[in-house]
């Protein structure tokens, strides 16, 4: 999701966590200062929903400890001051320390881009969520187009790209995803001629 509109007030952490059990919008927070999330497209909801559901069947059916959580659960990042987010999806195989309103030890984080989150999610979040101990993988994906990014801790924060086609091996949980299901129901042009050609090779 976007960081829609900054709000020119300086806030403790703990008036933060309680301002966010009531708020009517969920914000995020960035060493003190306050952002209103705008709402996220079809697709980012389309995309968000088969990450968190196919990866939620993978690890039930390997019967691991492993959790997903969706765009409700925020994800603590501290660093010389705390901050907040909420990213689409991500993993938590340790919740020791966390609390039922964020996690600190996520090992996969997903974040879905689009024109107006791009900027954020290449900078200060990547930044930002590189400097949680426990993270394996940072994925990136697009919704305009089919493209994957997956950063990975164990090749020093190297990016690979996968495409239609492809599968994903997150090593880390031991599960495979392939792009395809990533983009199961989603319209973009990609989409549409990976179907098509799909469909002309099974005549």
């Amino acid at each position: 999701m976007s960081l829609a509109n900054k709000i020119e007030i300086q806030i403790s952490e703990e008036e933060y966590l309680e301002g966010e059990i009531i708020a009517e919008f969920k914000h995020e927070y960035i060493e003190g200062t306050v952002y209103a999330m705008a709402g996220a497209s079809t697709k980012h909801n389309q995309i968000s929903r088969n990450v968190t559901t196919s990866l939620h069947s993978s690890l039930k059916n390997i019967n691991s400890a492993c959790e997903t959580f969706s765009s409700d659960m925020k994800v603590k990042v501290s660093n010389i001051t705390s901050s907040f987010f909420y990213p689409d999806v991500m993993v938590v195989c340790d919740n020791e320390g966390d609390d039922d309103y964020y996690k600190s030890s996520p090992i996969i984080i997903v974040e879905v881009l689009s024109k107006s989150t791009r900027k954020n999610d290449f900078t200060t979040k990547m930044i930002s969520y590189f400097n949680i101990s426990s993270l394996e993988e940072y994925v990136l994906i697009e919704q305009d187009f089919c493209q994957v990014q997956v950063y990975s801790k164990s090749k020093n924060w190297q990016s690979a790209s996968y495409f239609l086609g492809d599968e994903i091996t997150f090593a880390s949980i031991d599960t495979i995803l392939s792009v395809e299901d990533i983009y199961y129901h989603v319209s973009n042009d990609d989409v549409v001629k990976f179907l098509e050609e799909k469909e002309h090779k099974q005549k």
